[in-house]
């Protein structure tokens, strides 16, 4: 019998312009690998490739070993017997995740019960107490709807571990988390390989790669590029792609030319806004104006309101107290990125005929969508898949296409790029203010990362139990432009 847990030999996947060259790696227990790479090289779909959860047009060849047992990677089918109680995929997107008609508790409860095989009482509190180790003992009664991209994550997180799977496969599992959140995911990650198990991580983040050590393999047009100890592969890459890699975090990004000064009106302007939500106060006596080509950060933990501000300012969610005052004569110039870009596209459609609706809908110019394109590196041929049959980073900078076609006067950009690799991230975080400026749009960016909005943002709002102003005095719970 094998001593690995995990076994993929010659893993090739292939199909609709998708070509993934042979991956193969050997995981004994204990052993930690992570993929990482520019978003669409085949990280996500190498774990589908094992999972037996490949979008339809796409086939895998191979041969996969599981807690010792062979598999034929074609045979997609074969795995499912597995699933939750000895491989267990923790999802990129929690919204494909979660049922949207059932509370939270319930979700995680339901693994404990029919995967692990708990009686119904010590499901239910088994479920309870993974919810509180996460930070979710208040969410534990609300629909995936009533929360926050960043809770909806962690309470698919708990449901997925919930069977206690020897083979854990975490695909962006710290996506959209504050950097404590972030840490604590990474800590309960880390119990799998500690207990004796396998950990396969798929992550953007190379902090949490760093954090999370054992073996680093580095990916790029489908093909792997490098591999080694984490330690060595994040510290001295050897190939040219690795080194552009490291080189485009956040904090050695060249700092945008400022927006100097403007005797415009600003695109919105907010004056003592509140907002409680669950009977807690996420904000109060909240002011600000965002002028046009303006970049503003909103900083904040998970749940704090970051996203309700941006409803607010949109004129989609009420204020309890305040006024608004938006710029006139703009019928489509107040836009949204949204977090979860799923949320946001049908997904019975190819792209093509969404951005053709979208086009007919409101008589936009179609020949601004080639030169976009372009501009934010994506290939003509996804136009001809669906939502779902694209990987997340490709699906996010489709959101930022549709949005810039309406040509806003106001972006409330909510982790706009939360799913893209670092290099990806800083082209299009630098082609959004480039954008910005070109067409005096202002701009509100959210991010749980305060380097990234520290690097590109004119000023920033700090938002949470605690704001410190820029004379470092502590402010609570006013929050504060910095």
């Amino acid at each position: 019998m094998s001593a690995y847990l995990l076994q993929a030999e010659d893993v090739t996947i292939q199909g609709e312009g998708v070509t993934i060259a042979p991956f193969s790696c050997a995981l004994e227990a204990g052993s930690r690998l992570t993929l990482l790479g520019e978003t669409g090289s085949g990280k996500s779909l190498l774990a589908q490739a094992i999972m037996g959860t490949l979008p339809r047009g796409l086939s895998a060849r191979g041969r996969l070993v599981i807690d010792g047992e062979t598999f034929d990677a074609a045979d997609d089918k074969s795995r499912r017997a597995l699933w939750g109680r000895r491989l267990a995929l923790l999802p990129q997107e929690p919204w494909h995740a979660l049922d949207p008609t059932m509370r939270a508790v319930s979700q995680v409860a339901e693994s404990h019960r029919h995967v692990a095989g708990r009686d119904r009482r010590h499901a239910q509190q088994a479920a309870w107490a993974d919810l509180a180790e996460l930070g979710l003992a208040e969410a534990g009664g609300k629909l995936p709807g009533e929360l926050s991209g960043g809770m909806a994550q962690r309470v698919a997180f708990a449901a997925a571990s919930a069977g206690g799977a020897p083979i854990v496969i975490a695909d962006e599992p710290t996506k959209g988390l504050d950097a404590p959140r972030r840490d604590a995911v990474v800590e309960l990650l880390a119990r799998t390989p500690e207990g004796g198990g396998v950990l396969l991580t798929i992550t953007h983040d190379i902090d949490v790669a760093r954090r999370l050590g054992g073996e680093v393999v580095i990916l790029r047009q489908g093909q792997v590029v490098e591999r080694g100890p984490a330690q060595q592969v994040l510290t001295h890459p050897q190939s040219e792609y690795g080194q552009e890699l490291l080189n485009a975090e956040p904090s050695r990004w060249p700092r945008p030319a400022p927006l100097g000064e403007t005797t415009q009106a600003p695109m919105v302007t907010a004056t003592d806004l509140a907002k409680t939500r669950g009977g807690r106060e996420l904000f109060r006596e909240l002011s600000l104006a965002v002028r046009p080509g303006e970049i503003v950060g909103v900083v904040g933990p998970s749940g704090c309101g970051k996203s309700t501000l941006g409803d607010i300012l949109l004129g989609v969610t009420r204020a309890d107290g305040g006024r608004i005052l938006r710029a006139p004569g703009h019928p489509l110039g107040f836009q949204k990125l949204y977090q979860d870009p799923p949320a946001a596209f049908s997904p019975h459609w190819q792209l093509s005929r969404l951005l053709d609706d979208l086009v007919r809908r409101h008589r936009l110019d179609r020949s601004a969508i080639p030169p976009l394109m372009a501009r934010l590196g994506l290939d003509e041929h996804l136009l001809e898949r669906r939502p779902g049959e694209i990987s997340g980073g490709e699906l996010q900078r489709f959101a930022i296409l549709r949005v810039l076609l309406l040509e806003p006067c106001f972006l409330f950009a909510d982790e706009p790029t939360s799913r893209l690799d670092p290099i990806t991230q800083r082209r299009t975080l630098a082609l959004l203010v480039e954008l910005a400026r070109e067409r005096r749009c202002g701009v509100m960016l959210v991010s749980h990362d305060p380097v990234l909005i520290e690097r590109i943002c004119d000023r920033r709002i700090v938002l949470g139990d605690e704001q410190v102003s820029a004379a470092g005095q502590a402010l609570y719970p006013a929050p504060v432009l910095v």
